[in-house]
């Protein structure tokens, strides 16, 4: 394997010298085509992801495969805008000069993806370095067997090994690749092994970008309307049983709003993903993706219990299925393990407050989130939340939307991440924005050679100017 990979990325460093000397119609075509194959093999995604993480065909298809179709046909429509030189100001030294920055690919890439979207998060970074021109090796998680399968089959469809080239495996592989001086890295996954991979893009001095997690909080305020903000919630906390990386990790309540909240968010629960009131709906809610996860999420609860805190609603675990049911945790003691480190399932932590000023201090008492949502009819809340928490993204009266829209920038802040995707910003995620100037044979740049006597007035010139 080890020679393979090595051999795939020689041939990639030759051929990036090519493909950054495409054009925005020769882009555009092989995004069609990958398109095309997507919707060939659409059928088999949803069967992969049905069972790597027992998903509806319904979920996967709005969060995964339109997704990306979405973000395919936005970046078709504007790709010619993004390539075109930019047009800059002029300074004093370049007044009569053409100022231009160029974007060119950044040239051999590697795109590491998880599990928990396994297909949406390989395709997204993908098509932005496609769109700006580079070459790419794909390393799918070895957790979700079933999609990373149909992603190298997808990829083999469309591209030959010197463009692009998926490879399965294990942790070694992605070790494997590490150790190779690609252009630019993108890694998305936990903030542990997010300091792996930027440990060793230091030894080539590769740019990374890091899209992590944390403990994504909401703040509901005295003025939200609960009824409303527990569905959102519920939604955006549960989907994909709550393996999402910006899913709602603990709750904001005003203290006298807790028991109102409790009521609104079961009954949100039980709306959304049961059947009958009673039996969870498996063709709604997905499963936990392997026996280790589920294990990590119960001992989370079991410490939690241990150390005083109190389950207000859920609880029910099945370990066959690998099925943990919505859970509600009251009364959490600060030294409770689920409150220092990201849940990831669908458990969900409330912490009661006093002032809104009590809730901001615990966001920021903890690192810098994926997400931060705020549930407020009070603009001026909502106003002072924003202006002192900082966040990749925030929604407000809403959750997780932020990341369907391809005009906005997605990434984290911190441990959370760094740099952004989507749109544009995943164009120039994989581009090196190049400063360019065309001098004009009447510059004036020669007023600031030597030799420097009688030139005081030059100085006085450039600090009005400059």
């Amino acid at each position: 394997m080890t020679q393979t990979i090595n051999s795939v990325f020689e041939a990639q460093q030759q051929y990036k010298y090519t493909l950054r000397n495409t054009n925005a119609a020769q882009r555009i075509k092989k995004l069609k085509t990958l398109k095309a194959s997507i919707e060939k093999n659409e059928s088999s995604i949803y069967k992969a992801l049905q069972n790597d993480l027992r998903k509806s065909h319904f979920e996967a298809a709005v969060t995964e495969v339109i997704f990306i179709y979405g973000e395919i046909d936005f970046a078709i429509k504007n790709l010619g805008k993004w390539m075109r030189p930019r047009r800059v100001g002029k300074s004093m030294v370049s007044l009569m000069a053409k100022n231009r920055i160029y974007y060119e690919p950044k040239g051999s890439c590697l795109i590491i993806s998880p599990w928990n979207y396994p297909f949406q998060l390989m395709m997204s970074p993908l098509l932005s370095a496609i769109a700006a021109g580079n070459c790419a090796i794909l390393k799918p998680s070895e957790l979700s067997p079933s999609t990373s399968q149909i992603i190298s089959k997808i990829i083999k469809e469309c591209f030959e090994e010197q463009e692009i080239c998926c490879f399965e495996g294990d942790v070694t592989v992605s070790t494997t690749l590490l150790n190779l001086p690609f252009d630019h890295i993108f890694f998305t996954g936990s903030p542990a092994i997010g300091k792996i991979v930027m440990e060793a893009a230091a030894k080539h001095l590769t740019s990374v970008t890091l899209e992590l997690g944390g403990k994504s909080p909401t703040i509901i305020d005295q003025s939200a309307n609960i009824s409303n903000a527990a569905e959102k919630i519920a939604w955006g906390k549960l989907v994909n049983a709550g393996q999402t990386c910006i899913a709602p990790d603990y709750i904001l309540v005003p203290e006298h709003k807790e028991q109102e909240f409790i009521k609104a968010y079961s009954e949100a629960t039980q709306r959304l993903f049961f059947k009958n009131n009673q039996q969870i709906n498996e063709d709604a809610y997905a499963k936990i993706i392997n026996p280790k996860h589920f294990k990590r999420i119960v001992a989370l609860i079991e410490d939690a219990t241990s150390k005083g805190a109190k389950i207000s609603y859920g609880g029910e675990t099945q370990e066959v299925s690998q099925t943990i049911n919505p859970t509600l945790l009251t009364q959490l003691p600060s030294a409770a393990n689920i409150m220092n480190e990201e849940i990831f399932g669908p458990v969900l932590p409330i912490i009661t407050y006093k002032t809104v000023d009590d809730a901001i201090a615990t966001v920021n008492s903890k690192s810098k989130p994926l997400a931060l949502y705020i549930f407020s009819e009070d603009s001026k809340n909502t106003r002072h939340i924003i202006n002192n928490t900082s966040a990749g993204g925030t929604c407000v009266n809403d959750v997780l939307i932020h990341i369907s829209n391809p005009k906005l920038p997605f990434g984290g802040v911190n441990s959370s991440g760094m740099g952004s995707c989507h749109g544009i910003f995943g164009f120039k995620t994989f581009s090196h924005e190049r400063a360019v100037v065309f001098q004009s044979a009447m510059n004036m740049s020669s007023m600031i050679y030597p030799p420097y006597e009688g030139k005081s007035w030059v100085l006085k010139l450039l600090k009005k100017l400059m």
